[in-house]
């Protein structure tokens, strides 16, 4: 089976998924009112240095101010380029509060937090990444045939000599590989004239403004996704197609006659799976093909992912079993991470394996299950008590942060006091009130759920507490109150 791209355009959002041998692998989603910001440039205000972080906030003109770390200032010389020479890390002689500075942005604001800021500025067309603060050529590491990274180099080389009147660094992007000449050729007068434009407005630009805004979802899943496995990309909007087309006829020719339309009434997201997919990648549990399950949670510092073998039982020996788990389980545990967008640090918990064998052939699993990963990913091992560290880049919300928000019952503690503890809780409050207020009765307003439980399990308490206290309890059901909330009203 072939690999595609599936791209769903909506008036409110637009939806993207990567499908790898029939298998959903990676899930984009854009909202109108909400569109991320990473590649964005901005000319922004700083509004705070702080000494001791050795950073500072930015007024880009978001919600949050973005957030710069001194190391991803670049100082310039006399010539407005990068001093590569420069080794000051002092953030007080880099920035001073109230002082426009041109930034972009690296990673998306990601809960309380604002959009991480750089002043390393790029520009980006299909195969190369425009820098014109530097003088220099890289290339993705991502590309690991040292022939072709010689042969790509070279190539930029001689292509950017031929325009020498506009300077500046490109990068060569992992889509790069095996790219021709001619289709590198393309690319360079694109991205020189892009920023030649945004020049133009940075000069007339406001503080704090939005100068450049990158390309929209679906025109980004043919600048960034399309590698050569791509066999199709299948978009359900015919305007956002011819849109694609004609992107794809000036920039990325060869690509056009993969990209086709979806006229299908059955929705397109539906007819390959992918909703149900969505719907399963918001549950914290994953089940296994063999029996066993993953346990998914996302706290505010670290991923943990715990795996249990279930109703797996193997059919030689309870190694076997852990073993065979493990393997299916580090598969699972990459696709996973990519289909969630999960990143920051992550901790595995492996059922543990007594033989050191079976151990490194699961991790082995793991970073082999990884390498289609386009997020950096980095698998530090097996820590001293068992635990597998590794870290995922982040760049974006992850699906669940997009999709979801913290429940309003729980708060997000993913549980709710019992309809017990909440009773017992109501019998302090009214026994604190009463030797403060003098009362004829209380009324208490609570949910069904407790109102029912203090009407028969502990109706003989309430008749205790009323003895005791000297006055009657009265009970009132709001159909709104969640199950934690409640009031005591004196009469």
């Amino acid at each position: 089976m072939s690999d595609e791209i599936l791209v769903n355009v909506a008036p409110t959002e637009t939806r993207a998924a990567l499908v790898e041998n029939g298998v959903v692998q990676e899930i984009y989603v854009e909202r109108t009112q909400a569109k991320g910001y990473v590649g964005n440039i901005y000319k922004g205000k700083v509004v705070r240095v702080l000494p001791g972080m050795q950073a500072a906030f930015v007024d880009i003109g978001q919600e949050r101010a973005g957030f710069i770390h001194a190391g991803d200032i670049a100082p310039l010389d006399e010539e407005g380029m990068e001093d590569r020479r420069a080794e000051t890390s002092d953030i007080r002689e880099l920035l001073r509060e109230g002082q426009s500075i041109l930034v972009q942005v690296t990673k998306d604001p990601i809960g309380t937090k604002g959009a991480r800021l750089t002043t390393h500025l790029s520009v980006s067309a299909r195969y190369l990444v425009y820098m014109p603060k530097t003088e220099h050529i890289g290339i993705s590491n991502r590309i690991e045939d040292e022939a072709e990274r010689e042969r790509l180099r070279k190539c930029v080389e001689n292509l950017s000599g031929e325009h020498q009147e506009y300077g500046g660094g490109l990068i060569i992007r992992t889509v790069a590989e095996g790219a021709q000449e001619e289709d590198l050729r393309a690319d360079i007068p694109y991205v020189y004239k892009l920023w030649r434009d945004l020049e133009e407005q940075i000069k007339q630009a406001k503080t704090p403004s939005i100068i450049y805004e990158d390309l929209p979802l679906y025109m980004r899943t043919v600048r960034d996704l399309i590698q050569p496995q791509i066999e199709k990309v299948r978009i359900d909007s015919r305007e956002a197609f011819t849109k694609m087309q004609n992107f794809a006829k000036h920039y990325a020719p060869e690509i056009g006659g993969r990209i086709e339309h979806y006229p299908g009434e059955r929705p397109l997201f539906e007819l390959y799976g992918v909703e149900d997919e969505l719907t399963k990648a918001l549950h914290n549990k994953v089940l296994l093909k063999s029996g066993g399950y993953l346990i998914i949670e996302q706290t505010e510092a670290m991923i943990t992912i715990d795996i249990n073998t279930g109703a797996f039982v193997g059919h030689r020996n309870l190694e076997e079993t852990i073993f065979k788990t493990n393997l299916e389980a580090a598969a699972a545990i990459a696709r996973q991470l990519r289909l969630r967008n999960l990143g920051g640090i992550i901790i595995i918990d492996f059922i543990d394996m007594g033989d050191q064998e079976h151990q490194r052939q699961v991790l082995r699993a793991l970073e082999k299950a990884l390498e289609r990963d386009k997020a950096k990913t980095n698998v530090m091992g097996v820590s001293q008590l068992g635990l597998v560290e590794m870290t995922r880049k982040r760049t974006r919300e992850s699906l669940g942060q997009t999709l979801c928000e913290p429940c309003p019952v729980c708060s997000g503690r993913g549980q709710l006091k019992t309809a017990e503890t909440v009773c017992y809780e109501i019998f302090r409050e009214i026994l604190r009130e009463a030797r403060i207020y003098d009362s004829h009765e209380f009324k208490v307003l609570a949910s069904q759920m407790v109102i029912d439980r203090l009407l028969d399990e502990e109706s003989a308490n309430v008749a205790d507490l009323e003895d005791f206290i000297g006055r009657t309890i009265q009970f009132q059901v709001e159909t709104l109150y969640n199950q934690e909330q409640y009031d005591i009203i004196l009469a």
